[in-house]
């Protein structure tokens, strides 16, 4: 036999042997015997939470002894109240300590919608004022005062949840209530205000409503946010009737957030109003349109979309709404409209917090507010040239888009779909506790409640879930494309049934998302997307998504225009559309490099197939040199006696390992020291390839092998392994003649073999040329083009001065034979390392050599403190500290033997030549200047020394860095106060000042 609790169990309740106990309690045995109780049971079965509502109603049954007689009686009264009770603890505890207030929802009564007029009314005489005084007081200003508000907005609230919990009123009629409840209730708390003064009838003083308020579409618990606007009437002073009004504002924002035994209303927050929270409260007519003419930012004009007078003096109100709304639909039109919106779309997407990103239903991804954002930003666009699109709130102006062509038919339904459900569940969780949260809960029993106070009942949990999932997902892939697809609509040939973005239109949105040549952007996306190939149609699906990520790019233009040509190379290749299709963060990536920097572009035009590489960060990790040497050598082998096309063939190589390390460069994957050190070693790979195949052309030539062993001596920044993108190669030859072989026919072969390689390499090709430069050579450019070991022996020997011994501090193996090599620099280590360190006559003749450099080698015209090689605290003065450090100190202290700055540095440091100050400071400008060089060269394409002029060159790098939009000038701060730094330790160390 079925007990009770397991009768309890089986029909919903959570704490089965609870509900059986609470449920007795109610009425009188004999009346449970008879049955009289089962309509109570059956309608607390049928609430969004049995448990719940049966606890609220026991409650009540305890405090008003004909409750559960009248509930039995009366079942619209019963489902009313019970429908409450099973969905808001906080109303049923209103319910309890009110229980007067259930007649509110007898049967006999329709719960009709009140009037706007109705709900001021009835606020206004719960605090003893006359809803007909155009400026009403309340009778009294104390707690007593305050408690009555609560008591009746709540008492109203109670009858619009009855009606929201039984489905007898739509998503809009419930937000347009509330926000007439809240309008209200600031009504009667400005009465409150009025009357703590002797005379406010010297302003006038209106409340305007923003954000939800004010677009009527306010939730159960929400702050209320405002604006305050007052003009002294006639004969006033503006002085004191604006201290006056201001006293006014803050004692009805007090009346609606001041703790009472029945709570708080909410918060009012005036946090909108010009200047923000710096700003005055309260503001004259004119000093606001003064305000919003000159300072405003964009996002304040999206604010005013949703003003709308709602208490106080609505006359005045009607003036500053009718005033901003010149304003507001010309906000695209001014200047730094772009940039605004960019920086509103980054605050719209910035981190909830990390342990509520997931199920925040507001703004987490997917939430309401990634809708709300995307339709009042394509109000803004478009509402310029259309008034139809000028409506406060959401649903309407998004059906308004729809219907104009801004939005597709298909993605319109949708987002309001998701909109409604997303506030449906919002209103659910804040009913219950009547609490401002945006959060889903996480507990299984909170979860049931939601689920079943939205209609689910087989299994309300599972369901909730997955429903609330695909809205939020299919609200984040709509917000990515809303801007975008419409855009394809205006050139390309789709289904007819679409409304279509005029071209004028589609230009304003891409001008307004970043693109300084909208009608080009739109000629590639006509280009891209046309016709009915099954490429259209792919290109179709993947650019509404990027075209949002070239926005979001420094160069939005260039990411669109080198898409369009990297796909015209690709685009009948089966692989490559169907990638960036299928694999999200190969387009991502793809549309970030080709935005940002024209040297990737320029690479990818020539080593399209390179785009395969951008799917994960490991595949972006420099190859080691010994796999890019094997390979680079298996490619020359394949080309036996075809030098040219072997060289071609491992240039090839080079350019697609340019591009690994470019985009791995990009992505923040390396620091500049890594980039450096995967750029000489790619060039030193390339040099050996082009050396073989310059061996062997020789050896073919002269049909005879090689009589001589030859190597290339890596100097400068190749030998540092510093290179940049845009380096030559500064090398050295040297060769020693086989045993038995003529020194004159061994140097004639090497002779060949050097200038052989510099032509192999200096042929014209499609990607970056690596010119071989020998001018470090002895006696430069005067000295012969290769020499003998014993050769350099006798030079350095006899004939080496500073600035040689200076150069020999980079040397190292590039290429070539591995142990000629190694007795070069054997032989180099006394120049560059003198055991007792330089003499005193050579450190002044290196100190003349720099000044003289600096005198004389700086570009006419250039700014000494932008010029990364040059200029004052650039690369040239932090290696030619570091050199002189070595060629002082290496002799003696082998830690500083090294080719590489930073490690000298370093080395430095640990030796105790260097404070840490000072290497830091040195360190810190030859990183920074070394990354703002090869920025230059990827956002340009062509390589350049000083930081550009150009104000939109200057932004685009200063972007590629990591800096925000339009803060290139942050970059030139940093880049002077760090190289300033760095000069006085060079100063002080290198010329001993």
């Amino acid at each position: 036999m079925e007990t009770t609790a397991g009768r309890m169990a089986r029909l919903g309740f959570a704490d089965a042997a609870r509900a059986d106990r609470l449920f007795g309690e109610l009425g009188t045995r004999a009346a449970r015997e008879a049955g009289l109780l089962d309509p109570l049971l059956d309608s607390l079965v049928a609430t969004a939470d049995p448990d719940l509502a049966l606890t609220s109603l026991n409650r009540l049954a305890e405090r008003d002894e004909e409750a559960v007689e009248a509930l039995t009686a009366d079942p619209v009264l019963r489902a009313r109240l019970l429908g409450v009770f099973g969905v808001s603890a906080a109303l049923g505890d209103h319910v309890v300590r009110h229980p007067e207030h259930r007649h509110l929802l007898d049967g006999t009564r329709d719960l009709r919608r009140p009037a706007a007029s109705e709900l001021r009314a009835c606020l206004l005489r719960a605090v003893g004022a006359d809803p007909a005084d155009p400026e009403p007081r309340a009778a009294a200003t104390g707690t007593e005062t305050l408690v009555a508000l609560r008591v009746a907005y709540r008492a109203r609230l109670l009858c619009l949840a009855a009606r929201d919990v039984l489905g007898q009123a739509s998503l809009a009629e419930i937000a347009a209530e509330l926000s007439d409840l809240a309008g209200a209730a600031l009504e009667a708390a400005l009465a409150v205000a009025r009357a703590e003064h002797a005379d406010p009838g010297t302003v006038r003083l209106a409340v305007i409503g923003m954000g939800k308020c004010g677009a009527r579409e306010l939730n159960y618990i929400s702050d209320v946010d405002v604006v305050f606007v007052a003009e002294p009437r006639q004969g006033a002073e503006e002085t004191e009737a604006i201290r006056l009004a201001t006293r006014l504002a803050q004692g009805m924002m007090h009346v609606c957030s001041a703790g009472t035994p029945e709570g708080a209303l909410w918060e009012v927050d005036a946090a909108l109003r010009p200047e923000g929270r710096s700003g005055p409260l309260v503001r004259t007519l004119a000093s606001h349109r003064a305000y919003y003419r000159r300072w405003a930012k964009t996002w304040e004009f999206q604010a005013l979309l949703k003003a709308r007078p709602v208490a106080g003096d609505l006359e005045l109100g009607e003036q500053y709404v009718s005033m901003t709304n010149e304003m507001v639909w010309q906000a695209a039109t001014r200047d730094r409209f772009v940039e605004d919106v960019q920086a509103m779309r980054r605050r719209v997407e910035a981190h909830v917090r990390g342990d509520e990103a997931d199920r925040q239903i507001k703004l987490g991804p997917g939430g309401l507010r990634d809708i709300e954002f995307a339709v009042q930003l394509l109000q803004l666009v478009h509402g310029r040239l259309d008034p139809l699109l000028r409506r406060r709130a959401t649903l309407p102006a998004l059906a308004a888009l729809s219907r104009g062509g801004y939005v597709g038919r298909d993605d319109a339904r949708a987002l309001a779909e998701a909109y409604t459900f997303l506030r449906r569940v919002e209103h659910l969780i804040q009913l219950y506790r009547l609490r401002r949260t945006h959060v889903v809960p996480e507990g299984e029993g909170d979860l049931r409640r939601l689920g079943r106070g939205l209609g689910m009942t087989v299994d309300p949990v599972g369901e909730f879930t997955v429903r609330w999932r695909r809205h939020a997902m299919e609200v984040r892939r709509l917000h990515e494309k809303l801007f975008y697809r419409p855009l394809l609509q205006a050139v390309a040939r789709l289904p007819e049934s679409e409304d279509r973005l005029s071209t004028s239109a589609a230009q304003a949105r891409l001008e307004a998302l970043g693109y300084a040549d909208p009608a080009g952007a739109l000629r590639h996306i006509s280009a891209l997307t046309s016709g009915v190939s099954r490429r259209a149609a792919i290109q179709r699906t993947l650019l509404p998504v990027m075209l949002g990520w070239f926005a979001d790019a420094p160069d939005p233009d260039a990411g669109l225009l080198g898409f369009r040509q990297v796909s015209d190379r690709l685009g009948a290749t089966p692989w490559y559309l169907r990638l960036l299709r299928d694999e999200t963060a190969v387009a991502s990536r793809l549309a970030r490099l080709l935005g940002t920097s024209r040297y990737v572009t320029g690479l990818l035009l020539h080593a399209p197939e390179a785009v395969a590489m951008f799917g994960s960060d490991a595949d972006l990790a420099p190859r080691p040199p010994e796999a890019l040497l094997a390979e680079a050598r298996a490619t020359v082998g394949r080309y036996p006696g075809e030098a040219e096309s072997a060289v071609a063939a491992a240039r090839g190589l080079r350019r697609r390992e340019l591009v690994r390390t470019a985009a791995a460069d990009l992505s923040g994957l390396l620091d500049v020291e890594r980039v450096g050190q995967a750029l000489s070693a790619l060039n030193d790979v390339t040099v050996q390839a082009a050396l073989d195949a310059a061996i062997g052309k020789v050896e073919m030539e002269r049909r005879t092998p090689l009589p001589t062993r030859f190597a290339v001596i890596a100097m400068g920044r190749l030998g540092g392994l510093e290179c940049s993108y845009g380096s030559d190669a500064d090398v050295m030859f040297v060769h020693s003649p086989l045993e038995g072989a003529a020194e004159r026919e061994a140097t004639e072969a090497a002779f060949a073999v050097a200038n052989e390689l510099r032509r192999l390499l200096a042929l014209p090709a499609p990607d970056p040329p690596l010119l071989i430069d020998p001018d470090l050579r002895p006696e430069g450019r005067q000295g012969p083009l290769v020499r003998t070991l014993a050769s350099y022996a006798a030079y350095y020997g006899r004939w080496s001065s500073p600035w040689e011994s200076q150069a020999l501090l980079r040397a190292r193996l590039s290429a070539g034979d591995a142990a000629l090599g190694a007795e070069f620099l054997a032989l180099a280590d006394p120049v560059r390392y003198p055991a007792g360190g330089i003499p005193d006559a050579a450190v002044l003749q290196i100190r003349k050599l720099k000044a003289r450099m600096e005198a004389e080698r700086l570009p006419r015209g250039a700014d000494p403190a932008l010029h990364t090689k040059l200029g004052r605290g650039g690369l040239s003065d932090v290696e030619w500290v570091a050199q002189l450090l070595q060629l002082r100190h290496a002799g003696p202290l082998p830690s500083l033997r090294t080719t590489r700055t930073l490690e000298t540095l370093r080395a430095a440091l640990a030796e105790g030549l260097l404070s840490e100050a000072d290497e830091a400071a040195l360190a810190g400008a030859w990183r920074l200047a070394s990354r703002v060089r090869d920025a230059i060269m990827l956002v340009r394409g062509r390589a350049a020394d000083s930081i550009p002029v150009d104000v939109r060159e200057r932004a685009l790098i200063s972007r590629t860095l990591g800096y925000p939009p339009d803060d290139s000038g942050d970059l030139v701060e940093d880049y002077r106060r760090v190289t300033r730094r760095a000069r006085l330790v060079m100063e002080r160390v290198f010329y001993g000042e």
